[in-house]
């Protein structure tokens, strides 16, 4: 019981830290040879807004797993049709627009729910003992 606890505590902090760095990388699209460095800087830290706002989810959601558990689900969710919406305007595909989706937002949906599972699990098992 005790592992399973300690997977479940884990695995969204760490597929979390994985997909902020996965979205951070998007933000490389800022540099380019006809820009100013500070030009390309600026931009570099505009396309990393997302990936801090994610990070100071993920912080409030260390200590407070139910509240960001709810957070990132809500997120995942109501992103995912924008994002998808987005991308088919651009593409035209179906499959294409919804592999983004797959990528992108629905890692955010699955750190949200093992949060609000390990957020039920440590109290079930602190009423336990």
């Amino acid at each position: 019981m005790y592992n399973r606890i300690k997977i479940i505590h884990w695995a969204p902090r760490i597929i979390c830290i994985l997909a902020i760095l996965f979205i951070s990388i998007f933000a490389l699209d800022a540099f380019s040879p006809t820009l100013t460095l500070w030009q390309q800087l600026s931009g570099f830290f505009i396309h990393l807004i997302p990936s801090f706002i994610l990070l100071a989810l993920l912080i409030l959601s260390w200590r407070k797993e139910l509240l960001g558990g709810i957070l990132f689900t809500l997120i995942g969710c109501v992103l995912s049709p924008i994002i998808y919406q987005h991308n088919f305007s651009m593409n035209h595909s179906v499959l294409m627009s919804l592999g983004i989706i797959l990528v992108i937002t629905v890692p955010f949906v699955v750190v949200g729910v093992l949060f609000i599972i390990s957020h039920f699990l440590k109290k079930d098992n602190s009423d336990n003992l």
